[in-house]
């Protein structure tokens, strides 16, 4: 009875957060699309000031994520969670307000600092709301959610801003304040198993950062991360788009149908491609997106450097975008329940948080180098993410020799506990690889 019991609270507390991770992605797809169009031209800041705000985002993600691994292992998940609500609801409504740059950079540092943080405490709470065997299904529906509150969110806003009208922005950024702060009322009563915390955790895992470095898998697929995350969501709205009207000649309309692509595929082959997904080795799934995206690159290639018509070219672009939408909805149920099963008892939240550290360090060095390489060496900066691809199949694959049998196979762990319960002797696990 009382694991009946546990099971229906893990499993009201899991609705909730998947509410919660659509609540986030609306509010934030209302307005990180036209955060450059509001600070340059609407606040009437320029484009440096606008360029500015963009990369107080990525630093003060930098800043904060190193504490709040550590915080949400000491405190919880959903403490931390509540916290970075409240901060990044109080930055979208003073970001609406402020018409000074001072204002509107500490504004941007608010909700990037909370937005940060967000991403490992959420995820941490999916961990300790989730058994190993069905996380991949969690994790895939999380990313699910998100990439729809975005694109809705998006679609929202833009028909409610008005470049003419501060008061609109204003609407939308309070939007957004109150996006935060409904996910404030809908999780503040969660209640959440009890999940290991520092003091609880085995002796080897109280090293903190020096624990997680230690552990070789982990820093392989920190490595591993920072490759995928720089050669493909780093590129999305920086280098790849740039290289797409430079050397591509696709207009503004179709870079938008690029994106919406890359948002339907996802959409689309979620759910289907799970159940794939879920039967193979971990290592495996990552090691083919790696080639998927490299086709992809070669199709981008193709677009810029064909020589083809027009439509040939603006298809084959678009093509790209659908790419990496599949190879995206192929990740979800893989990485970030990879990391969790990397993780010490008691350990995840530090874990989730290094790992989101590895994606916004990515994602602040991948426009930097990918925009001025597109626009100005279209070829080689094709060539470089190719090979950047298969850099991160090679990687895949050399980190499935480190991963325990139910790390790589989280569906053994199933039919270990099937043989169990029909009485023979389950097969011993494979030991860690330290």
């Amino acid at each position: 009875m009382r694991e009946v019991n546990v099971t229906r609270a893990m499993g009201a507390a899991m609705r909730r957060i998947h509410v919660g991770n659509a609540l986030s992605a609306f509010g934030l797809g209302f307005t990180v699309p036209y955060l450059y169009v509001y600070v340059a031209q609407v606040r009437g800041l320029g484009s440096v000031t606008a360029g500015l705000v963009l990369a107080v985002f990525a630093v003060a993600a930098l800043v904060v994520l190193p504490f709040a691994g550590r915080a949400i292992v000491r405190r919880g998940p959903l403490p931390v969670l509540l916290t970075a609500l409240v901060v990044a609801a109080v930055g979208a409504l003073s970001l609406g307000v402020s018409g000074q740059a001072a204002t509107v950079l500490l504004s941007a540092a608010l909700l990037g600092a909370g937005q940060a943080v967000m991403q490992p405490a959420l995820a941490t709470m999916i961990v300790d709301c989730s058994p190993a065997e069905t996380r991949s299904r969690a994790f895939a529906l999380q990313f699910f959610l998100q990439n729809l509150g975005l694109g809705i969110g998006g679609l929202i806003g833009g028909h409610l801003v008005d470049t003419s009208s501060p008061a609109s922005f204003t609407l939308l950024f309070g939007i957004e304040a109150a996006m935060f702060l409904l996910l404030v009322g809908v999780l503040a009563t969660v209640r959440m198993p009890r999940a290991p915390r520092v003091a609880d955790a085995p002796e080897g895992a109280k090293g903190g950062w020096r624990q997680l470095l230690g552990n070789r898998a982990m820093t392989q697929l920190l490595v591993l991360g920072f490759v995928l995350f720089f050669a493909c969501y780093g590129q999305f709205e920086s280098g790849l788009s740039a290289y797409g009207v430079e050397a591509a000649g696709i207009s503004t309309s179709a870079l938008g149908t690029a994106l919406a692509a890359n948002t339907l595929a996802i959409v689309v082959a979620q759910f289907a491609v799970l159940r794939f997904v879920e039967r193979r080795r971990r290592s495996r799934v990552i090691a083919a997106v790696g080639l998927i995206w490299a086709v992809a690159w070669a199709i981008a290639g193709y677009a810029g450097l064909g020589h083809g018509s027009q439509t040939m070219a603006t298809a084959a672009f678009v093509s790209t975008y659908a790419l990496f939408g599949l190879g995206e909805s192929m990740l979800s149920p893989t990485l970030v329940p990879l990391v969790a099963d990397l993780a010490p008892e008691g350990m995840a939240g530090q874990y989730n948080s290094a790992f989101a550290l590895v994606k916004q360090l990515a994602l602040a060095i991948g426009p930097a180098v990918g925009g001025p390489l597109a626009a100005a060496l279209p070829g080689p900066y094709i060539v470089v993410f190719l090979l950047f691809s298969l850099l991160m199949t090679a990687l895949a694959v050399r980190l499935g020799q480190r991963l325990t049998q139910v790390q790589d196979r989280p569906w053994s762990l199933r039919a270990t506990r099937v043989v169990r319960q029909g009485g023979t002797p389950a097969e011993a696990e494979e030991p860690a690889q330290a």
